[in-house]
């Protein structure tokens, strides 16, 4: 079996929030910047927020996991640059406030 998206996430939690390291920068902002990220590679095809939900301090982001799937090693170290993570209870990504 391969790599599960939690592992790949895990793999590069040290770049976590390490948003100086991005080069190309779509805004000035993480949250932002992943948010334009997300929204090029996973354009919704209805009118819908990109949070779906928040607890606390989280904020849960609706993108299918099948979806979530095609994400390049690169992408995932750009998101967790932004302090994007992946949850493998509901499987999604999140972020803290």
């Amino acid at each position: 079996m391969g790599e599960t998206l939690h592992d790949k996430f895990e793999a590069v939690n040290d770049d976590y929030l390490k948003f100086e390291r991005i080069e190309n920068k779509r805004s000035s902002r993480p949250d932002v910047h992943a948010f334009i990220l997300l929204d090029e590679l996973f354009p919704s095809e209805r009118e819908m927020d990109l949070i779906s939900c928040a607890k606390h301090d989280i904020y849960y982001l609706d993108i299918e996991e099948e979806r979530l799937s095609k994400l390049t090693d690169d992408q995932i170290l750009e998101l967790v640059r932004c302090g994007i993570s992946y949850d493998d209870e509901f499987d999604c990504l999140f972020s803290h406030v």
